[in-house]
């Protein structure tokens, strides 16, 4: 018995785009609603320009930098080991932060950023 080759059924999506001549899918939306390919690029083109304009300069001219640091970044601002910072710790050289919390204290070791620069400075040679 010979089977009759039917076409192949369509889904709807892709019939409908046939018929609609665009691809399957959903339609993308244009910023201002309406207009051309080469106007959405502009608007899209100035939009990029600005937000990466402004995010580009925030670091630039206001950075943050913690006030305290922790063993890790410490031992990082003073270019030394973790080591060498809880050796300097244990001796008295450095002074810990003991933050509140309620009733008890905040369990991280932390150290303020002007103690360091202290020892920095405490700890020239000056000839």
């Amino acid at each position: 018995m010979k089977e009759l080759s039917q076409p192949k059924a369509k889904l709807p999506l892709a019939a409908a785009a046939e018929r609609l001549r665009r691809p399957p899918g959903r339609p993308r939306k244009t910023p201002s609603g309406e207009g051309t390919q080469a106007s959405q690029a502009e608007v899209l083109r100035q939009t990029h320009e600005r937000i990466g304009s402004s995010r580009a300069s925030v670091p630039e001219v206001c950075p943050v930098t913690p006030r305290l640091l922790d063993v890790e970044g410490a031992a990082k601002y003073l270019g030394v080991s973790l080591w060498t910072i809880r050796d300097l710790d244990a001796a008295g050289h450095l002074a810990r932060v003991r933050l509140p919390l309620g009733v008890k204290e905040i369990r991280r070791v932390l150290y303020d950023r002007a103690d360091l620069d202290f020892l920095i400075d405490r700890s020239k040679d000056h000839r």
